[in-house]
């Protein structure tokens, strides 16, 4: 049996969840940024290398100059052209139809209006507006000191695979098992404000796209339930939720990638005994009342499928500032 429900209905839970992760971002306003860098640079925990092969930064200099201007401006330089080919993986992707992703990333960024935001003189970002269909959004990420440059795509699938869904990609990306924070802070604090002005949900499953053009889940690590000393706990029932949910969508992307072999163009796809006997005995083991029991093993679970280690989760960072 299909795990997710009409994807309209699963499209009002996920908005319905973002609105509350919003509440949640606001409590931890101000100290969440620190608490988040202190937590990824513990040196008890070094980030993982997942970055490889900057552009250099000579080659990005030119963006400087469209700041502010509208993104479709920035398309027509040439340069710019060369830099996001150098960007996207070479991979064919399911947005609607079997597409490489570079037209799937064009489709999404094409002729917007959106300004290029320029942040702290360095990080570079480019919005588009929206896709011609399935609510495809695209965001590309520059760092123009050091090179670094990703780029992110998001779209509401109707073929019965996990949706929502939010695709992060980058040709310097390594394979293998990641979560969010093993992605440069800078960029998910953008990332997280191109989230709350394109309306994608904060929960729903994510996957990146690397140098070798597989799909692979970018776990959520985000702790909904954290919050500053001193400061107001966000409502338990509704940030336990959202873990909840976090977790399950993560499992739910993991199976998905490892009955389709991690392709990029991944479609539908249908439950085996295997995986439901596993949901049988997770939800006996833990109980009806048991949600923190319920969140640590569907985590244990999605690690395994993905093949790496279980991390323990963190808060989650707060908007960059402008």
């Amino acid at each position: 049996m299909p795990l997710f429900a009409n994807p309209l209905s699963l499209r009002k839970i996920a908005l319905a969840w973002m609105v509350a992760a919003q509440m949640v971002v606001v409590a931890t306003a101000g100290l969440a940024r620190a608490a988040w860098s202190q937590n990824s640079s513990d040196p008890a925990t070094p980030p993982r290398p997942v970055l490889h092969n900057p552009v250099p930064a000579d080659q990005l200099a030119f963006m400087n100059a469209y700041a502010g201007r509208a993104a479709k401006d920035l398309e027509k330089e040439k340069a710019y052209g060369h830099v996001v080919k150098d960007v996207v993986p070479r991979t064919t992707y399911h947005y609607g139809r079997d597409m490489p992703l570079s037209e799937a990333v064009d489709a999404a960024l094409s002729g917007s209006k959106q300004p290029v935001m320029l942040r702290d003189g360095r990080y570079l970002t480019v919005n588009g507006e929206r896709g011609p269909y399935l609510s495809g959004r695209g965001f590309l990420w520059f760092d123009l000191q050091d090179g670094t440059a990703l780029g992110a795509f998001y779209f509401t699938p109707t073929n019965g695979e996990p949706s929502p869904t939010l695709t992060v990609f980058s040709k310097q990306l390594t394979a293998g098992a990641m979560a969010m924070s093993d992605l440069p802070q800078a960029f998910v604090q953008d990332l997280y404000q191109w989230e709350a002005i394109a309306r994608v949900p904060p929960v729903s499953p994510r996957y990146f796209i690397p140098a070798n053009g597989k799909k692979y889940v970018l776990v959520h690590d985000e702790d909904y339930c954290w919050h500053p000393e001193n400061s107001p706990a966000p409502d338990q029932n509704v940030c336990e939720k959202m873990n909840a949910q976090a977790a399950d969508v993560d499992l739910s992307a993991a199976y998905f990638m490892k009955e389709t072999g991690n392709a990029a163009n991944a479609t539908a796809w249908m439950l085996g005994p295997e995986q439901v006997a596993w949901l049988a005995l997770r939800d006996k083991s833990c109980g009806p009342n048991g949600l923190a029991c319920r969140i640590r093993m569907t985590r244990e679970r999605t690690w395994m499928l993905m093949g790496g280690t279980p991390r323990p989760v963190r808060p989650r960072p707060q908007e960059a500032s402008r």
